[in-house]
């Protein structure tokens, strides 16, 4: 067996297809049905975070090995959101600045074919962070944002509970057992996200959705293409 034929069975297995749900769900996943959304509605728009807020701050993790795939599943450092979404961070931003504090983004939208890959590599018993490719996620809505704080001074981020994507009991954003340095950042976050129409996801600090999510829809669209 030949270099190429080892890795696309890797490939097919690690990565395997995502007909099955499709069949069952409604997705975007062709450029020009997206850009005629566009023409309908201009909110549908997925915008580069950074390019519209260029003050924030990018670890895009899915693009590198260091995530809990352990490869890297995105081919470019890139995060996008609705227009709202990211109307919304924009007001996040500015009232942070203030604090001297600033918006760090993990990430943003993400295709339909990558919840797939997660469902398909994440063991059963931590599924629980992770979307059900049968419903979809939030993420590929572009109506969720992965984020942190960082001190605008040093470029650090303030301290959590968890690092980002930890599976554990402490990423939940109700967990008691952290310092009291830990639960002020966290608490902090969460209110002033809240406040400009985000809510947190049970399991995820970091993990924040757009109130309205339910009026966008899934999309399988590769950033290359944005």
């Amino acid at each position: 067996m030949n270099l190429k034929s080892v890795f696309v069975i890797f490939w097919i297995c690690f990565f395997g297809g995502s007909a099955e749900a499709q069949d069952t769900l409604k997705i975007v996943n062709h450029l020009h049905d997206y850009q005629q959304q566009l023409k309908g509605n201009p909110n549908m728009q997925l915008v580069e975070i950074v390019k519209a807020i260029p003050s924030v701050k990018l670890d895009i993790r899915y693009a590198t090995k260091n995530n809990f795939t352990g490869v890297a599943v995105y081919s470019q450092a890139r995060a996008f959101a609705r227009k709202p979404v990211v109307d919304a961070l924009q007001k996040v931003q500015e009232e942070l600045k203030k604090q001297g504090l600033g918006l760090k983004i993990f990430d943003g939208y993400r295709p339909y074919a990558v919840t797939v890959k997660f469902w398909k590599v994440t063991p059963p018993d931590k599924k629980a962070f992770v979307a059900n490719p049968k419903a979809g996620s939030r993420h590929n809505r572009g109506c969720a944002v992965d984020l942190t704080l960082v001190d605008l001074k040093s470029g650090k981020a303030l301290e959590m509970p968890t690092a980002y994507d930890s599976f554990s009991e402490a990423a939940s954003p109700t967990y008691q057992n952290v310092t009291p340095l830990q639960k002020k950042n966290r608490d902090f976050l969460i209110k002033i996200m809240e406040n400009h129409g985000f809510t947190v996801f049970k399991n995820e600090w970091w993990h924040y959705d757009f109130n309205g999510w339910e009026e966008f829809p899934l999309m399988d669209i590769a950033f290359e293409k944005l």
